[in-house]
């Protein structure tokens, strides 16, 4: 395998996104769904493909997105959500009121926009203050690691399973 440094950027983000996914399946994800960001577009790419590995259902905001999960988990479905941190707080209220006092768990794939304050200044807020705001609601997070996405995944996987809590994966780089 090539050095890390050597292998160009988007094989390498395609290659995190496979690893993401990979994990996911062998781990018995069932559907998707979510609102499309660019910081995961590599994850999308593959479950919009032609061979997509799993049922992808596009949603219109993310609410929408934990509502058809939440459906999908009751009705026995292994479903993973995918959003933007923006939508992340745009959802508190569904999380809130909905999955974490009736306990319908979701495993949360969330891109960390605004995080380094280098990006559009609507991310620079919800960027600076993510950590703490998954916190604030008791959601495990990790940090996705390009250089060990399996891992990272399987780190995220196990908060998620351990007790079915709402967990985090934050992809900070884009995949």
């Amino acid at each position: 395998m090539l050095p890390t440094a050597s292998v160009p950027a988007a094989d390498r983000r395609q290659n995190t996104a496979t690893a993401v996914l990979d994990t996911l399946l062998s781990h018995g994800a069932t559907h998707f769904t979510g609102v499309p960001c660019s910081l995961l577009k590599g994850l999308f790419r593959l479950l919009e493909s032609a061979e997509r590995p799993a049922a992808y259902l596009p949603a219109p905001r993310e609410d929408t997105a934990l509502g058809t999960a939440s459906g999908l988990a009751l009705a026995g479905a292994r479903p993973v959500v995918l959003m933007q941190n923006s939508g992340l707080g745009y959802s508190l209220n569904v999380l809130t009121s909905f999955n974490l006092i009736y306990d319908v768990h979701l495993p949360l794939i969330v891109s960390w926009r605004g995080h380094d304050g280098n990006d559009a200044v609507e991310h620079d807020v919800i960027g600076r203050e993510l950590p703490r705001l998954l916190d604030v609601f008791g959601l495990p997070w990790t940090v996705l690691d390009p250089d060990r996405p399996a891992e990272s995944t399987e780190e995220f996987l196990a908060a998620h399973d351990s007790g079915r809590r709402t967990s985090v994966l934050v992809v900070r780089e884009g995949i």
